[in-house]
């Protein structure tokens, strides 16, 4: 036989028992199924929350479905609709998505201090629950944030004017965090809602030397600034807002005039 014919032949061999020697691929297991759900969840819900806090609020619902449709009982893309429904003020939406992830989680810390957060802002009438579920929050020892709980906490019964209770949990806040922004920023609210001006003036401008700007010192240094008579800094306090956040929902109560002694 041809000496070329026969070193085709040994190398087609050699190749066929290469393949035969190959790994056959294994079909993954249930639990390896259920983890990669589980994996991929958690990625389109991560996803989702990126664009939720760039405002796109369309691809941020898109990632979020996703994620179920991957794991349809996955708690924390539900806690994900719920935030995005409550900032397109689709409260029935948001309510939905809230108690359907509590449902399947009951003592998930972040979608209890959610939903209590949605509660607060959106159903007063229900303000007993709103604190419940903060409180329930709080209690768990696992949880990493009971400082930002506390600070809703008080900001919600300062709406009601319970001034007492408002300082205990901005204090608690403190405690657990000292200089806590959000709490030093909603004892500024808590002066300013006494009637407390002069202090909560002094209060805020020094707020703001020493934390970043944002929406909300912004606002309330304008609603103070105007309290205190200050015409020159409560023109600066809105141009920075305006500039600054000029898609907030602070700039544009201030565009619709609402300066008065509103939160």
């Amino acid at each position: 036989m041809n000496r070329l014919i026969k070193t085709g032949i040994l190398g087609f061999l050699v190749w066929l028992a290469g393949c035969g020697q190959m790994p056959v691929q294994e079909k993954p297991t249930p639990e390896e199924l259920k983890q990669r759900a589980l994996q991929s969840a958690k990625i389109h819900t991560e996803l989702a929350g990126q664009y939720y806090h760039r405002g796109q609020y369309r691809v941020a619902i898109e990632e979020a479905e996703i994620a179920l449709r991957k794991k349809s009982d996955y708690a924390p893309a539900y806690n994900m609709l719920g935030l995005i429904y409550m900032d397109l003020q689709e409260n029935d939406r948001a309510e939905w998505n809230f108690e359907r992830g509590l449902g399947i989680a009951p003592n998930d810390p972040d979608i209890r201090n959610n939903f209590g957060w949605f509660l607060c802002q959106r159903k007063s009438e229900r303000m007993e629950q709103a604190i419940s579920h903060f409180m329930a929050a709080i209690r768990d020892p696992l949880y990493e944030t009971p400082e930002r709980t506390y600070t809703n906490a008080g900001l919600c019964v300062l709406k009601q004017n319970n001034f007492d209770q408002a300082q205990g949990y901005f204090q608690e806040a403190l405690v657990i965090r000292p200089g806590y922004p959000l709490a030093q920023l909603g004892l500024v609210e808590l002066d300013f809602s006494r009637g407390e001006i002069k202090k909560a003036w002094a209060a805020i401008n020094q707020y703001l030397q020493i934390n970043p700007p944002a929406a909300g010192s912004l606002w309330l240094a304008v609603r103070v600034a105007r309290a205190n008579g200050d015409a020159n800094a409560e023109t600066n306090y809105a141009f920075q807002l305006q500039k600054r956040f000029p898609d907030s929902r602070e700039a544009r109560e201030l565009r619709a005039g609402r300066l008065n002694h509103e939160k």
